[in-house]
């Protein structure tokens, strides 16, 4: 789904439309979001500022992008 009609499906009368472009944003929120993290490990950031930067704890943002190594 493009920009464009992502847009217009999240202002969409049907529910059912506008909850599908709901969970298609919030999928590629996370995508960005975790790109964006990776991106900042590689270049140094800490933990604390990436939290800083994204307006959380540091603990909840280590948290939610260090994989599990099981």
């Amino acid at each position: 789904m493009d920009i464009e009609g992502l847009s217009a499906n999240l202002s969409a009368d049907d529910p059912a439309v506008g909850l599908r472009a709901s969970l298609a944003l919030r999928r590629l929120a996370e995508r960005v979001e975790a790109r964006q993290v990776a991106a900042a490990r590689e270049r140094g950031w800490s933990w604390q500022q990436i939290g800083d930067a994204l307006g959380v704890t540091r603990q909840s943002v280590h948290t939610k992008h260090t994989k599990d190594p099981s």
